[in-house]
């Protein structure tokens, strides 16, 4: 293919727009990063920009060793694998069988699902349902009602019936029940599809606060994200933070929103380079086809 000189500088262009777009969205967090490195003076009196002012590493020495925060980021490490785990166990086989033709009543089923897709639940009753189930004050009730959806059951649908129907011929002349077919044929050939559900659940399972606000009563039970909304929203003031932690607050209170900003969201940021790769192909493909 021969490139003119119209097209390098159109490929020269593009490359410069995403380029300063990509900056940008990175940009925040290498502010915060300066922010938590500098020294109290230069933060305090908003001096720092993208580059830190009198480095020291005070920030992350407190935050590491503040227990609060271990314990916080241990539950939300928890409920996002746990959780993530139900959504892809619950959502794929919701979704495997409506995939099936022979299902019955696979119309109506997927009509109703449709039905929740367009109008969500309310929060009263999901509220009094929570309730009345026992899992209100329990680290159930941030996975359990989050865990089905119709948008992930509509997309891991589309994925499943774009696998060829001759593998499931194949595979019921030796035997193969429909568990073992959803198991042993449609799980490995949908890795693309549950990856990109996983990292959609994952990381609004990990971003989540308001569910915990609402159904937890002991603060020993709150994930990160609760307690860097306390700390951002309360400044501090009852965040339920450890008192080494509060006593660095009173006069670094910036640095430490920056610090403990960019600790909420180290794992996630680790996680999506491995899963990057699956998520496009999954989100094309299921989305394309019918």
């Amino acid at each position: 293919m021969i490139r003119t000189r119209q097209d390098r500088m159109f490929a020269c262009i593009n490359g410069c727009l995403l380029l300063g777009i990509s900056f940008l969205m990175v940009a925040p967090m290498i502010h915060l990063l300066a922010v938590s490195l500098s020294a109290p003076q230069f933060a305090n009196a908003k001096l720092v920009g993208l580059w830190p002012r009198g480095i020291q590493f005070d920030v992350y020495k407190s935050i590491l060793d503040s227990d609060s925060l271990w314990r916080a980021m241990s539950i939300s490490v928890y409920i996002t694998v746990l959780g993530t785990f139900l959504a892809l166990l619950l959502n794929g086989s919701l979704a495997y069988a409506l995939s099936r033709s022979v299902m019955p009543g696979r119309k109506l089923a997927l009509q109703l699902i449709l039905v929740t897709f367009i109008f969500p639940a309310p929060l009263i009753p999901t509220y009094l349902l929570i309730k009345e189930l026992g899992m209100v004050n329990s680290l159930w009730s941030l996975m359990i009602p989050g865990a089905m959806g119709a948008f992930y059951v509509f997309i891991m649908k589309t994925f499943f019936q774009g696998i060829p129907g001759e593998l499931f011929d194949a595979a019921k002349i030796d035997g193969s029940g429909e568990i073992r077919l959803f198991a042993r044929i449609v799980l490995p050939l949908s890795m693309p599809v549950m990856a990109t559900i996983a990292l959609f659940h994952a990381v609004g399972q990990w971003n989540s606060y308001f569910s915990a606000l609402i159904f937890l009563r002991t603060k020993s039970l709150y994930p990160l994200q609760v307690m860097l909304q306390n700390l951002i929203v309360q400044d501090g003031a009852n965040s339920g933070v450890d008192n080494n932690f509060q006593l660095s607050m009173q006069f670094t209170p910036e640095m430490m929103k920056a610090g403990v900003v960019l600790f909420a969201t180290a794992p996630i940021l680790i996680v999506y380079p491995f899963l990057q790769k699956y998520f496009v192909q999954g989100a094309l493909l299921g989305s394309l086809k019918e």
